[in-house]
């Protein structure tokens, strides 16, 4: 007898009811999360403004038909164009992504959990303008804040034990769920609208890391996020216009994401939805540096004094790290482009044994062609530290431990430096803040002039009066 096959809507899977009941009726009263986000926010806007300095990332910025507009849409910070909500969170969130300079979670997968404002400003901007014309609320920049906790969250909490990186996908699908759900409440989604939007995101599948790993490596790692966060927002518009979900996207047998990409096993969510990730977020204040390298960045940087004059000197250079590092990161052979060489770790402690710092634009040919770089480089030893692998994995500690030690050919070696917390972490906060709003105010001034330069950092330092404002009115601040 040929087999049934029952065809009633089961309940959707408890994972989409969650999401979808954190992101409508949670309440985060953390203060340190709220100044966290604002941070946040301030960071990547001003990594956003630094990319409109590299002409690989404008060119793919603007509406997808060159010309096109649209009138009372969302605006795209430092630039002039006013795009659908869509195609601006493509723009927004491959200028924050570009640079691989905005905040860090670090887990069994990891990502960066600001990606998100692709989507989430660029619906607040929209959907508030759209209120105002019909008398109704604006949105503040408070929302958008509690969104960017919950986006974080959400995002955060899925890699604490998920590793899509082990089925070969990329971290990026996580932003794609977390923008989904906040950008559907943003636009006044109902439960069922978010669990059905939720529930596409999951049956996109996910992008391939394909081009972040040898012999691939490529700049689609830099707009993979803004591709993310414009995908959310068209899956939470045509939720808005009633289109349907799929209640066991994630369980289905045989056709759900379980097993269909993670080979059978469902998701470990260890912790309740809440703030944490917001409160433990990593920021990349001193170095546009792929995260697990910026302790090593920093040894590099603290070392160079002492053998920058004495490069011919050395016999070999060791790197002790995180087995993740040594996974994604060890990279040996020629480096085809910035996006090859800013996730190499051996490039990136060259650079900083050489030059005692570490910009953007040491990832250009014209600095690759150094070729003191490749001669350090071949010198150079990974290793993993177990320890550092177990305290980067404890929730508690979350480091990011790097050493590093130069032996000479004489016999002689310099003290190895070792650190384990880079100044963006939650650890080193007292330290960091200043640092990043210093970074901001410097991101702000490639792209205004003084005057206006000033006068957006005065409302992003006063927390009270910027929280206050319209999402529309602080957009107003940053366009050209």
């Amino acid at each position: 007898m040929a087999g049934h096959i029952p065809t009633n809507r089961p309940d959707p899977d408890q994972i989409l009811v969650d999401i979808a009941d954190y992101v409508l009726g949670s309440t985060i009263d953390s203060d340190e999360a709220y100044q966290t986000a604002r941070y946040c926010l301030m960071d990547s806007l001003g990594c956003g403004l630094l990319a409109l300095r590299f002409p690989e990332c404008t060119k793919l910025l603007g509406p997808v038909v060159p010309g096109a507009s649209m009138n009372g849409g969302a605006r795209v910070p430092g630039t002039s164009y006013e795009l659908d909500p869509v195609q601006a969170a493509f723009n927004i969130g491959c200028m924050i992504r570009w640079l691989d300079y905005n905040d860090t979670w670090l887990a069994a997968e990891w990502g960066h959990p600001s990606d998100n404002l692709g989507a989430i400003l660029s619906v607040a901007d929209y959907a508030s303008r759209q209120r105002v014309a019909q008398g109704k609320r604006p949105i503040t920049v408070k929302d958008v804040l509690t969104r960017t906790i919950q986006a974080h969250e959400i995002q955060g909490v899925f890699a604490i034990e998920n590793a899509f990186n082990r089925v070969g996908l990329d971290h990026v699908i996580l932003v794609r769920i977390a923008s989904t759900a906040v950008a559907t409440a943003l636009l006044g989604g109902t439960r069922d609208e978010v669990i059905n939007a939720v529930s596409n995101a999951w049956i996109d599948g996910g992008a391939l890391r394909t081009y972040r790993h040898f012999p691939n490596t490529g700049s689609r790692k830099s707009w993979a996020a803004g591709d993310a966060t414009s995908r959310a927002v068209r899956h939470a518009l045509m939720a808005l216009r009633g289109e349907m979900g799929y209640p066991t996207a994630l369980s289905a047998p045989t056709w759900g994401f379980y097993d269909v990409v993670m080979k059978g096993k469902s998701f470990s969510l260890p912790r309740k939805f809440g703030s944490y990730v917001m409160e433990n977020v990593l920021f990349k204040i001193s170095y546009p540096a792929e995260f697990h390298a910026q302790t090593a960045v920093e040894a590099a940087i603290i070392l160079s004094p002492d053998i920058v004059d004495k490069l011919d000197e050395i016999e070999r250079i060791k790197i002790e790290t995180q087995e993740s590092a040594v996974r994604i990161i060890d990279k040996k052979g020629p480096l085809h482009n910035p996006a090859d060489r800013d996730h190499c770790i051996q490039y990136m402690v060259a650079i900083g044994l050489i030059h005692g710092g570490l910009t953007a634009e040491h990832y250009e040919d014209s600095a690759a062609n150094d070729p003191r770089i490749d001669r350090l480089r071949l010198k150079m030893e990974v290793v993993e530290d177990k320890q550092y692998t177990i305290d980067y994995l404890d929730p508690d500690k979350r480091s990011i431990g790097n050493a590093i030690q130069v032996f000479f050919k004489d016999g002689t070696s310099t003290r190895k430096v070792a650190v384990e917390y880079p100044v963006g972490h939650r650890r080193r906060r007292g330290e960091g803040i200043p640092l990043l709003q210093k970074k901001f105010e410097a991101n702000l001034a490639t792209r205004y002039p003084q005057k206006k330069v000033r006068r957006i950092a005065d409302l992003c330092s006063d927390a009270t009066r910027l929280f206050d404002t319209p999402i529309q009115n602080f957009v107003d601040e940053l366009v050209i």
